[in-house]
């Protein structure tokens, strides 16, 4: 599958990690709505923040299967809420900053995003348009040594507490929809940026959620980040990334899905026998993880592809569509096999089966991920 020995090694410091200060807290989270900023500082101290940033900004040049490896280990933790906080942070709204950032905005901020002490968002979704860039509503406008932003966003990941909004606005009309929208970096506290009011979801609910208003709202020339009407082409640098780790992160929480499941069904005993007496019940589990074993062998190649360079719009495609559909299969399936208590509020897989729902969604819909396919067939 392409990993080396240092993904490997990458993959026993995340999982111990999460064993440790994850899992015996992260009940807590969910009931709080979001996470300690200490926990995001602590995984900025183990190095776990840049791994795809520049050793000059603290980060660990590593490649794309080590954020495949690190967003696995973050799913296996069965909180998934807790898994994109991170993931958001660390392969969703930094990137872009990472790859057309000037040196002045990549000094200033980058290192303290790889150390946890700036927490960062991306602010694209709009109300009325959803995720469709060509689309989007808002508009800035420049204004002598200023851009003045004015619009709305929503779905917007890791909201309320970001300390810098990676923001998408229209700064064009004239040209193609796609050709005119640049990106600014807003700060928190920004005169004109406010947080309307906190998301409540299914699921991801350690995941802190918002929704943001833009009322003339002023940001420096300097704001601007990457070229002029060249926003939607900076964020396709990062997109097949971002559908990568997503995949992984559905990938590691139909592992632990099953494992937990396998858990179950060996203890809990029904007419005389345990449930994994019943062959029905065992072959359903034993195809669920060949299914998954098989996806995530794809997985890894396709992380490889993109390692290379290779252009995988099609493989990337096919496999955030498959991981998203297959993680809500298995723990669908393992809802089933719980019985009753599988239903219950407060048992994992109960939680596991809310958080799952939004990776058909998320990232990258699964019709939308099928469409990009069909184009390339």
């Amino acid at each position: 599958m392409g990993v080396s020995e240092e993904h490997e090694a990458l993959r026993t410091q995340v999982r111990r990690f999460v064993e440790r200060e994850v899992i015996p807290y992260a009940e807590a989270w969910e009931r709080d709505g979001q996470m300690p900023r200490s926990v995001i500082r602590r995984m900025g101290e183990l190095g776990m923040l840049g791994l795809r940033f520049s050793s000059q900004y603290g980060g660990a040049d590593a490649d794309t299967i080590a954020s495949v490896v690190f967003a696995e280990e973050l799913g296996r933790s069965t909180f998934g809420g807790f898994a994109i906080t991170i993931l958001t942070q660390t392969d969703t709204a930094s990137p872009p900053l990472a790859a057309v950032g000037t040196p002045e905005q990549k000094e200033r901020f980058l290192p303290a995003i790889v150390r946890g002490d700036c927490v960062v968002a991306i602010a694209m979704t709009e109300p009325d348009v959803g995720s469709d860039i060509g689309a989007l509503q808002m508009r800035a406008a420049r204004d002598g040594e200023s851009w003045v932003l004015d619009g709305a966003k929503t779905f917007v990941t890791n909201g309320v507490n970001a300390d810098l909004y990676v923001v998408a606005a229209r700064t064009d009309s004239s040209v193609k929809p796609s050709q005119g929208v640049s990106l600014f970096l807003v700060e928190k506290g920004t005169q004109g940026l406010r947080v309307e009011r906190r998301l409540e979801k299914m699921g991801w609910r350690s995941s802190d959620t918002a929704q943001l208003s833009f009322d003339a709202c002023r940001v420096p020339a300097s704001a601007l980040l990457g070229e002029r009407n060249r926003g939607f082409a900076a964020l396709m640098k990062n997109v097949q990334n971002e559908r990568l780790v997503l995949a992984a992160q559905a990938i590691g929480e139909s592992q632990a899905a099953i494992a937990l499941t396998l858990n179950y069904v060996r203890l809990r005993k029904a007419f005389g026998a345990t449930l994994w007496d019943k062959q029905a019940i065992r072959q359903r589990l034993a195809m669920l993880a060949a299914r998954v074993e098989s996806a995530r062998y794809f997985l890894y190649g396709v992380a490889g592809l993109d390692a290379r360079g290779v252009n995988c719009v099609k493989e990337v495609s096919m496999i955030k569509a498959l991981c998203g559909e297959l993680a809500n299969e298995v723990v669908d399936d393992c809802v089933q096999f719980h019985g009753g208590s599988g239903y219950m509020n407060g048992t994992p897989i109960e939680r596991m089966y809310r958080d799952a729902r939004v990776h058909a969604i998320g990232g990258g819909a699964t019709e939308v991920m099928l469409e990009e396919v069909a184009k390339r067939m």
